[in-house]
């Protein structure tokens, strides 16, 4: 019987632990883009890209040129020249498909200044978080914008807006609370 009340109190107090946990969440893309820094790093990251794609353009322009060239003299040339206007539009082809991969692939010029852009605004908004807990007293604050999918989620426990009043970007009177 002693055990029997011993393990029963153990369940008990474990139970009343679990309540004692907080949990919140915010959405990181709502609270990005209303920050200026946001707007700015976006509209750098736009004049850097129209930049990018000009010169691409430019380089399928220039190719369009040449084949369209080869096309006309092709019956009047020997076939060295043809072999080396081949080898040129193909050399300048290779080009274009590498300054495509290194500007725009995976891991390219963009996706790096993306990151550089980005990693100051996250770190601004983990700190935020950082702060918002400890005032709410929260254990865990997950982030509905990431991997992380929230099923259900009470809009009790979003504390998107309190993360906007502390980088000073909220509307006071849209705070839920």
């Amino acid at each position: 019987m002693k055990k029997l009340l011993f393990v029963g109190l153990c369940i008990l107090i474990n139970l009343s632990n679990v309540n004692a946990q907080r949990f919140g969440y915010i959405d990181s893309q709502v609270i990005i883009e209303q920050l200026p820094e946001y707007q700015e790093a976006e509209e750098s990251l736009q004049k850097l890209t129209n930049k990018w794609l000009g010169q691409l353009d430019k380089m399928k322009s220039e190719i369009a040129d040449l084949e369209r060239a080869y096309a006309h003299e092709e019956i009047l040339l020997t076939p060295e020249m043809k072999q080396e206007k081949l080898d040129n539009i193909a050399t300048l082809k290779k080009d274009m498909r590498e300054f495509q991969t290194n500007h725009f692939g995976y891991e390219g010029l963009l996706y790096s200044k993306r990151m550089e852009f980005m990693k100051p605004l996250q770190d601004k908004i983990s700190k935020a978080c950082q702060t918002v807990a400890r005032q709410k007293k929260l254990n865990f604050i997950f982030d509905k914008a990431s991997d992380l999918t929230l099923i259900y989620s009470d809009p009790k426990y979003n504390y998107t807006d309190f993360v906007l009043d502390e980088l000073g970007e909220g509307d006071p009177e849209d705070s839920p609370r």
